[in-house]
């Protein structure tokens, strides 16, 4: 099956009551039209073959990226400026999706780097405490509570024609996490650790050239 079927499948067919504890929520962007749209030309556009690629997992979606364009490590602006695809969604940038899209401007741009890289995360919904974007590991509830979903997730995208000579992980925390799962850290041959883009734009802006170069290293 082309990657581009399969991964717009399982993340249009998410469900996204997961039951959480009062004052947390999930970042679900997929019942919008806009977005369903956007992600299947996004998908037709960079994933429509049976390559394999090597699978770049971040954590989960945040507000003003994924969980508003539903494309990983994508906000509006690189979605369409950057990947050509024209949306009527909020345009206001996100810090992980900058790093992604100046890294993959300078591995040679989209039509290369979606070549080479199935990019997704490891939880594909998002969550909120109040207002505040909020990682799936930093809760023991929302960890309970995802891990269904996280374990599906991974053994989705174990079909969607990924190598396994390697995998990379974006974020300690989050590596820290996967490789506790036998299901997950015995599949590949070799695991690849990158710190993630939100650390690198928050606390090491000024080194950021030489973890662009780190990650196209990597890929």
């Amino acid at each position: 099956m082309k990657t581009s079927s399969s991964f717009y499948g399982y993340l249009t067919s998410l469900d996204p009551d997961l039951g959480l504890s009062k004052g947390y929520s999930v970042i679900y962007p997929y019942s919008n039209t806009e977005v369903k749209r956007v992600l299947r030309a996004f998908c037709d556009s960079f994933y429509s073959d049976e390559k394999e690629r090597v699978l770049m997992l971040g954590i989960n979606p945040g507000r003003f990226g994924a969980g508003v364009t539903g494309v990983p490590f994508t906000d509006p602006v690189a979605l369409e400026t950057d990947c050509g695809i024209s949306n009527k969604l909020d345009k206001r940038r996100e810090l992980s999706s900058a790093f992604i899209h100046e890294m993959i401007k300078t591995i040679g741009g989209p039509r290369v780097f979606y070549q080479k890289v199935l990019l997704s995360s490891v939880c594909p919904l998002g969550f909120l405490h109040g207002t505040k974007n909020c990682n799936y590991y930093d809760a023991p509830m929302l960890i309970k509570k995802s891990n269904d979903l996280i374990r599906e997730s991974l053994r989705r995208h174990m079909k969607m024609n990924v190598r396994r000579d390697k995998v990379i992980i974006l974020g300690k925390k989050n590596a820290s996490f996967l490789l506790g799962l036998d299901s997950f850290s015995n599949v590949f041959k070799e695991i690849i650790v990158l710190d993630h883009p939100r650390f690198i734009m928050q606390y090491r802006t000024q080194l950021k050239s030489d973890y662009i170069r780190e990650y196209i290293q990597a890929i």
